[in-house]
């Protein structure tokens, strides 16, 4: 059992983006006198201009042989989503080295069992943070499809979805229906389509970033537009000096800022591999794509279609470089291509965003409790399942923060994991 929570211990919680703020709740529904504290007002980090995808089929690490065995074929040179752009070698050299070193078989089989743990759980804890919200219907549990424009895509696709781990995901052939009402949205028949079951949706995301204010404000949290200059020891506690001049030393420090969170925790001796993965989307509030209709993926294109109450997303690519390099505008007009080609529809106006995937080499996130600083916490690093993973990294956070067994386990994503290799 843990101490008992008193109504002096303050808690802290960098970054304001999903996990950031899945983690204030958690911890303000268990007591602590919650301060989330983020520079930026307007929320455009990755975890708002994702897919929306709750996509609990995704057990098998991004980090493995077969991943990079692919990548010449998914260069954006060669029509494909990923990005490798020239200016940005300094940062994604590096970290492909680290990529390559963390998909050996053993730690590939490792991260898939770390994964699959944390992923068995995603749903349940959605339903329980936003039934705690009162906004239960944010949560969508409808699967998704997965469609391919050629009959040789169809069959390697379905094959390599037959032959992965999906967890609690399953999948099956779409239905004489779903055909009928997948035709109806493109002028590309498809060759081929699947329908997953036991994945979701948040049905709307700037919904979602408003529920979760909310939620905070209800019970008794704050929120600080601040950044963090540095975080400073003293002893085997942390406390943070804000570029406002002020200096905070709770009882609970979470580093949940994304990207940032490297240069973060480097001043404190840790090593931290993280690179910004950037993703690009367009939005159309016109569309007349069906509001009740799950997320499509156009897997040959490397494309999620998405459609929130606010709009249909198209999102794609996979770039990796700096989170402050500017972004590259053929990456929204291959998008725009696509829907052209695809004749969906995405009417003007239509809306550009990119923003920074935060990714560690073995694509795992980063969840624990520091050994060197008893009130030093972490969050971070869970490159396409930020979304996904968010309610049940920030229960285990909670749990970590009360002195309790979280209900996950979290040795997979000990940060410790860094510190004696690359």
């Amino acid at each position: 059992m843990g101490s008992a929570i008193t109504q002096s211990d303050s808690a802290v919680v960098v970054g304001a983006g999903i996990v950031g703020s899945a983690c204030a709740l958690a911890l303000a529904a268990r007591g602590f006198s919650t301060t989330m504290v983020d520079p930026v007002v307007v929320r455009r980090a990755a975890s708002w201009g994702n897919a929306g995808h709750i996509a609990t089929e995704q057990v098998e690490p991004l980090a493995s042989f077969s991943t990079i065995r692919s990548f010449p074929g998914r260069l954006f040179s060669r029509g494909g989503a990923l990005g490798l752009p020239i200016g940005e070698m300094g940062a994604w050299l590096p970290f492909s080295l680290r990529l390559l070193a963390a998909s050996r078989p053993a730690r590939f089989a490792a991260g898939k069992a770390a994964l699959g743990g944390a992923l068995g759980e995603a749903i349940g804890a959605w339903r329980r943070l936003l039934t705690a919200a009162g906004e239960p219907d944010l949560l969508l549990e409808d699967g998704h499809f997965v469609l391919w424009q050629t009959k040789e895509a169809a069959a390697s696709g379905r094959a390599h979805w037959e032959a992965v781990e999906t967890g609690t995901a399953t999948f099956r052939d779409v239905t004489p229906d779903e055909v009928a009402m997948l035709l109806r949205l493109t002028n590309r028949p498809p060759a081929g389509a699947i329908r997953f079951l036991g994945t979701g949706q948040i049905a709307d995301l700037g919904l979602l970033a408003e529920v979760l204010d909310r939620r905070l404000g209800d019970l008794g949290g704050k929120q600080l537009c601040a950044g963090v200059r540095t975080i400073q020891t003293t002893g085997r506690r942390v406390s943070l000096q804000l570029d406002t001049g002020e200096t905070l030393s709770p009882q609970v420090v979470v580093v949940a800022a994304g990207v940032a969170s490297g240069r973060m925790l480097r001043a404190l001796g840790y090593k931290v591999p993280i690179i910004a993965e950037r993703g690009y989307h367009l939005q159309s509030a016109a569309t007349d794509w069906p509001v009740d209709l799950p997320p499509v993926v156009f897997e040959d294109r490397s494309m999620i279609a998405t459609r929130f109450r606010s709009g249909l997303r198209l999102a794609s690519f996979v770039e990796f470089g700096r989170p402050d390099s500017p972004p590259d505008a053929r990456k929204w007009a291959r998008l725009r291509q696509h829907a052209r080609e695809l004749g969906l529809s995405l009417p003007e106006p239509v809306s550009q965003w990119m923003g920074a995937r935060p990714t560690l080499p073995d694509y795992l996130p980063a969840i624990g409790q520091s050994r060197t600083a008893d009130n030093l916490f972490y969050a971070f690093g869970h490159q396409h399942l930020g979304l996904t993973l968010a309610a049940v990294t920030g229960e285990a956070i909670g749990a970590l923060a009360a002195g309790e067994p979280p209900a996950i386990e979290l040795s997979g994503f000990d940060l410790e994991r860094f510190q004696h290799r690359f």
